[in-house]
């Protein structure tokens, strides 16, 4: 019996129970209802997802082909129309999460008004939109069943037993529009107990996955800029620790953690790292800094050294008292800041890159499985990369490394729109579409990810209809770019009032009152217009 029977039988004994002062009880209609409340809380949502993340994982490490993939969302009504859209196009939400950007949280959700992506906005506009993605997610799964209960009594009502049967399967086996999200906690906003405190906060919402970076805090800066300081291993492993203790008070044992190394475009650091002995961690870090050696003679006033073997070594110090690592060195310390992360309690890592290149990311990640076999990663793919050049001149480099005679290409122009039907333009097309295909294979990408595609494609549908509306098109913008791409596409939200949740509350209302309920949904309702 489904868990939809067990419910309608269940409120049936307990309405027997109560007699007749619960006779205007329908246990039907309380079946329904907890059927479109599914999660209760927070934590519910994030057992379910964190027990999702780890199937996915497994199933990845058995077979890279079947990597994740998810689309930064900024609000809640974004992230719901991507799940809606995913379940009608690909039948399954299977594989797909969702992302939360703090830059976007930062550009788009701070009180302040738009910032940049250095922490500046209110911790709590994370755990905030979390909790806004989930609630406009459980709106989805309400509004489904909806329309399929409102199908089931139709076909009651016609006598239709079969489809009848066929909806009330519909039911009983609906996959929620419930995902993962993959969740932006930056550098951690503060000490670690901010980031403990922020963390639970997250959690509590609905994260079942939190990604931390080892960049300083309070000198953070967007992984696509410059200026970024990085800060010794203990004091990011103390932040990836405090997250784990979130998730184990909190009763989610299997949480995930993302640690991100921004090591590879990060030439400074705030701090020399504290070392007990020759090799150790803090020695290793302290390893990659520009010094001079220098003798006690040459030291000035306030100088710092560092002694190795003997020898005193006084690291570069800049004006902004930040210290400096050796030029070449990125990949290295990425190396190291991955490895270390995996065997102090992350699970996935992120390496943030300046281009998409897919050797370039397996180079790093095979020497990370020479120690971690496992190793996988959550990989940006960044609207910050011009993702047509980067490819074109891949392209361009590797037919003249084969010899092919490339002298009808301007490398440094290869973005211009008169290379886009030569056979460069396709080859490097192809292989964009199949950059997260050959990078699940060759680089170990579990899940891809773009940060911020849905900031872009709100920018660009609102210049396409407002350069339109208000030159001499007028409604025509709206009606021939909006409104009948809606119909023709079955876009859920041409019959916005639905989306909305009227007919939702027409239902209740006939629950609470019955026949004397005053519903919104009746023949003068323009909405039946697109039926």
């Amino acid at each position: 019996m489904s868990a939809y029977q067990n419910d309608i039988k269940a409120v049936a004994a307990l309405k027997e129970t109560f007699g007749s002062s619960w006779s205007a009880i329908n246990p039907e209609s309380v079946a329904r209802m907890r059927a479109q409340n599914r999660f209760k809380t927070g934590l519910e949502i994030a057992q379910y997802t964190a027990d999702i993340m780890r199937k996915d994982m497994e199933e990845y490490d058995a077979d890279s082909s079947v990597y994740t993939q998810s689309l930064g969302c900024w609000h809640g009504f974004i992230g719901q129309q991507k799940l809606i859209s995913i379940k009608k196009h690909l039948k399954t939400t299977n594989k797909r999460y969702l992302y939360l950007s703090g830059w976007m949280v930062a550009a788009l959700r701070s009180d302040f008004g738009p910032l940049p992506d250095q922490s500046m906005h209110e911790k709590t506009a994370v755990s905030d939109l979390i909790e806004e993605l989930y609630t406009f997610l459980r709106q989805a799964d309400s509004r489904e069943l909806d329309l399929l209960f409102t199908a089931l009594d139709a076909a009651r009502e016609a006598g239709d037993q079969a489809k009848a049967a066929e909806i009330q399967k519909q039911i009983d086996n609906h996959e929620t529009h419930i995902v993962p999200i993959i969740a932006d906690i930056d550098a951690g906003f503060g000490n670690p107990e901010a980031t403990y405190l922020l963390a639970k906060r997250m959690i509590e919402a609905g994260a079942c996955c939190i990604q931390i970076e080892n960049q300083v805090s309070d000198e953070k800066q967007c992984g696509h800029q410059d200026g970024k300081v990085t800060v010794p291993h203990a004091d990011f492993l103390a932040k990836i620790a405090a997250v784990r203790y979130a998730f184990l008070e909190l009763g989610i044992d299997n949480g995930v953690i993302v640690a991100r190394t921004d090591s590879l475009g990060a030439g400074l650091t705030k701090q020399i790292a504290v070392t007990n002995e020759p090799g150790d961690l803090g020695d290793l870090y302290n390893s990659f800094l520009d010094c001079e050696e220098v003798s006690a003679a040459d030291l000035g006033n306030g100088d710092v050294v560092i002694n190795r073997g003997g020898k005193l070594l006084r690291p570069k110090r800049l004006p902004s008292n930040l210290f400096q690592f050796r030029a070449g060195t990125g990949e290295a310390r990425c190396v190291l800041d991955c490895i270390t992360s995996l065997q102090n309690g992350a699970d996935l890592l992120w390496i943030e890159t300046e281009k998409p290149h897919v050797g370039q990311i397996a180079a790093m990640v095979n020497e990370i499985r020479k120690t971690i076999p496992n190793a996988k990663l959550v990989y940006n793919n960044s609207p910050s990369f011009n993702w047509t050049l980067n490819f074109r001149q891949q392209v361009f480099d590797a037919m003249a490394a084969e010899g092919k005679d490339v002298s009808a290409y301007d490398r440094a122009k290869l973005m211009s729109v008169e290379y886009d039907e030569t056979e460069l333009a396709q080859v490097a097309d192809e292989k964009i579409r199949t950059f997260q295909r050959d990078g699940s294979a060759q680089a170990g990408i579990f899940h891809h990810l773009i940060t911020l595609p849905t900031y872009h494609t709100a920018a660009l549908s609102t210049d396409n209809l407002a350069k339109g509306y208000f030159a001499d098109q007028g409604m025509l913008a709206y009606v021939k770019g909006v409104q009948r791409q809606e119909l023709r596409q079955g876009i859920a939200c041409v019959k916005h009032q639905n989306m909305a949740g009227s007919d939702i509350g027409d239902n209740h209302k006939e629950y609470f009152a019955g026949e004397a309920a005053l519903k919104a949904s009746g023949k003068d309702n323009t909405m039946n217009q697109f039926h």
